[in-house]
């Protein structure tokens, strides 16, 4: 399946907000309109470092999307880039869609002078882990939240 992987555009907004929504049901959590709304426009505008991928197939129907976080780190003179989302469409799964999505990451995380790319997963995410095993190494650290 031919993927083509791009930033978003306005025109994006409703096949972005089908695959981010379905993203957050995946994971069983509950996102307030007004915060996907911001989300959006965040993202669209490249504001505060945020950037958002899409994934068409080849008939331009939205197969994936990459949510990015650009940021600066203490550990280094430059940017570190968070993949804080990504997801694949049920019927694109298996098709070349995430990979293709974490190597346009990787190639936006390189443009911009990125020296570390990182992202997180559910233990439980095996398909999505079998992915990351191939594309980027697994850290022995454990995430703590408030």
């Amino acid at each position: 399946m031919p993927i083509r992987v791009r930033p978003i555009v306005a025109a994006d907004k409703p096949e972005w907000l089908q695959l981010f929504r379905a993203y957050i049901a995946f994971y069983q959590e509950n996102v307030p309109d007004d915060v996907v709304e911001r989300t959006w426009r965040r993202l669209l505008a490249q504001d505060d470092g945020m950037l958002a991928l899409i994934a068409t197939d080849e008939e331009g129907r939205a197969a994936g999307i990459a949510n990015l976080v650009f940021h600066r780190s203490t550990w280094s003179a430059t940017w570190y880039c968070y993949l804080e989302d990504l997801f694949v469409a049920q019927e694109a799964r298996g098709k070349g869609v995430g990979r293709a999505l974490i190597e346009a990451t990787y190639a936006e995380a390189d443009r911009r002078g990125a020296s570390r790319t990182y992202w997180a997963t559910q233990e439980k995410n095996a398909k999505a882990r079998a992915l990351y095993d191939r594309v980027g190494g697994l850290t022995e650290f454990v995430q703590y939240r408030r």
